[in-house]
């Protein structure tokens, strides 16, 4: 069964414990902001088949992907967009297809990007990939990638078309971190040798720095920096350099972490969310020997996409995460307190929220999910 499915079951479940988790994360439950208040101004900038990802390049162009397998180059100051030629193969299906896109934090001078993607094994089994490729583009705007490696699988490819994950981020300490979620099979999440339901950190090429909490053990553990995750779907670092990531809990228990190096968060063996049938799933507090939630969400917000701001048009929210929401049809805001954090208001979208991203002006940008998914620019009004 499909989280959009049994939303409705997920909430009847749970219901009886939202109280209690905004009391707990919260203290008090944040308000819920129509247009008429939201204190910014949406424009609208374009609409995509599907987008599910979109990053900026220091000339102020975007990337931005669409499921099916196009990876789109746009001219915001004119609005003229070329697909880029080169893409992998995706394995369009599910939740699969193209995911990521991400320059190397030296593109200016090496041009790289790393894109992420579901791709196809042997028989009718799956697996996210990430690929790295030098991006050549032309005066009009149309381009290529060229030199295509895939520096990362998930392994072991598995039958079905959920949680791939593969969101993508460059930490400050240039290594190129990714989610990879647990495939909704439940025990690879807690299992070393795979690297279903971990975080992963890597070298800019691929290679495993000598420094990961696992390392000593080899193969593919070698990658994890944590582990227990479910379906994580946004990863952004803080001011202070500290990770935090997003992932979907089942029916209940959406889940903000503060990602500890070689941390186990404990799915599947807890959750603040219950299964879809509606068996038990114990919680993080009966079990303190894996890492909490900082932040739980039930009712779900089915969270995508996620930053941290740090820019100039909004400053009383220098700081602030900000989190897309598919099935809330969202955009949640989340104030940090040191290691702390809470969800401090949430803005309603009036459609499925699939990305956020931060504009080299300070502007936040929107990609809605779906079929004539709008790209959003939020400015201040006024």
């Amino acid at each position: 069964m499909t989280r959009k499915l049994l939303l409705s079951l997920a909430v009847t479940l749970t219901l009886p414990l939202f109280a209690t988790a905004c009391v707990a994360a919260d203290k008090a439950a944040p308000p819920v902001l129509k247009k008429a208040e939201w204190p910014f101004a949406a424009t609208e900038a374009g609409t995509f088949n599907e987008p599910w990802a979109m990053s900026f390049l220091p000339d102020g162009s975007l990337l931005v992907s669409e499921k099916a397998g196009t990876l789109q180059h746009v001219d915001l100051k004119t609005g003229k967009r070329a697909a880029i030629s080169g893409v992998p193969k995706v394995a369009y299906a599910g939740q699969g297809g193209f995911g990521d896109v991400l320059p190397h934090p030296g593109f200016a001078k090496n041009q790289l990007v790393y894109v992420s993607y579901a791709e196809a094994g042997e028989g009718d089994t799956r697996g996210a990939a990430v690929g790295r490729a030098r991006l050549v583009l032309a005066a009009d705007g149309s381009g290529t990638l060229q030199d295509f490696k895939v520096i990362w699988r998930q392994t072991p490819k598995v039958e079905g078309g959920g949680h791939y994950g593969h969101r993508l981020a460059f930490g400050p300490d240039g290594k190129l971190w990714i989610t990879s979620s647990e495939r909704q099979k439940f025990d690879p999440a807690q299992d070393m040798g795979g690297n279903l339901g971990k975080i992963v950190r890597l070298n800019d090429d691929g290679s495993v720095p000598a420094d990961n909490p696992f390392a000593s053990q080899g193969g593919v553990a070698a990658q994890v920096w944590s582990l227990g995750h479910r379906n994580a779907l946004g990863i952004a670092f803080d001011a202070r350099g500290k990770l935090w990531v997003h992932e979907m809990g089942p029916a209940g228990g959406d889940e903000l972490n503060l990602i500890q190096r070689g941390a186990n968060y404990g799915y599947p063996i807890v959750s603040n969310g219950n299964h879809y049938d509606g068996r038990d799933i114990p919680d993080h507090s009966t079990r303190p020997e894996f890492a909490a939630p900082k932040v739980t969400w039930t009712p779900v917000i089915s969270p995508a996409g996620f930053i941290i701001y740090n820019g100039a048009q909004f400053p009383q929210w220098k700081g602030s995460g900000f989190i897309g929401g598919l099935s809330s049809k969202a955009l949640v805001r989340v104030a940090f307190d040191g290691d702390n954090a809470r969800e401090a208001e949430r803005f309603d979208m009036g459609e499925r929220i699939r990305e956020v991203e931060q504009g080299p002006d300070g502007a936040i940008w929107l990609l809605e999910d779906g079929k004539n998914g709008r790209l959003l620019k939020l400015t201040p009004k006024g």
